[in-house]
């Protein structure tokens, strides 16, 4: 393969699944993405981009994460035209709106993943100068409950910020301290508020099949906060 690679100066590299039996990879430290592929496939002709789907025995996910607009949500940015929003593929908005709630929902329903992780733009629950923002609430919120959502994740406000709920063990991730950080904005609420930095900084997340570890960094890479939860996997009797 690596002969014929070079032969033909291929750009890329297509795998049609089944890319590690028998049961995908247990986390980034499994030693099966080693052995059975970056000791594999080491001819230079092959060290290019690869694009690969995922086998049935690749789809024993431990997490899948999926990824929703926020933006249409709030409805303040409908009646700003001077911003010019380009709505020529979201209006009209509620049918958007609805048509990716189905769709997130089906999507979280069929998941077979250990953890569920969702990623938006906008925060849920914040504490910072954007606060909470209500129409997710209202209209996204219903659904990762009812699903088993573990984490959503998101920018928007410019700080680094962890929430826990009361009403429920969704916990609430901010990671928007890229730029513009330093607002001097905290607005405390009924929320437990695990980590509130309003600098500049990242966040990292590590799984295994039973336990996640979420941790918030500053610029200099400096810990801030750390965060873990375990799920018990052994069958109900």
């Amino acid at each position: 393969m690596g002969k014929v690679g070079e032969k033909l100066d291929i750009d890329f590299v297509i795998s049609t699944g089944d890319n590690f039996y028998d049961s995908g990879l247990t986390g980034v430290d499994d030693k099966a993405f080693e052995e059975s592929f970056t000791n594999i496939y080491t001819a230079r002709s092959l060290q290019k981009q690869w694009y690969s789907v995922l086998g049935n025995h690749d789809y024993r996910e431990i997490a899948e994460f999926f990824f929703v607009d926020t933006t249409p949500f709030v409805k303040s940015y409908w009646n700003e035209p001077w911003k010019n929003n380009d709505w020529r593929d979201v209006s009209p908005r509620q049918n958007y709106i609805s048509n990716l709630l189905k769709d997130l929902d089906m999507a979280l329903r069929e998941s077979t993943a250990t953890w569920k992780f969702v990623i938006g733009h906008h925060a849920i629950r914040s504490v910072s100068i954007h606060g909470d923002t209500v129409e997710l609430v209202d209209e996204l919120l219903p659904i990762l409950k009812a699903n088993g959502v573990d984490l959503y994740m998101n920018g928007h406000d410019h700080c680094l910020e962890h929430i826990s709920s009361s009403d429920s063990p969704i916990q609430y991730l901010t990671s928007g301290g890229g730029s513009k950080a330093w607002r001097g904005v905290y607005t405390p609420n009924s929320d437990k508020l695990r980590l509130f930095y309003d600098g500049q900084g990242f966040m990292s997340i590590e799984l295994t099949k039973k336990e996640v570890k979420v941790g918030f960094y500053d610029i200099f890479g400096h810990h801030l906060h750390q965060w873990g939860m375990t799920k018990d996997l052994s069958p109900s009797i």
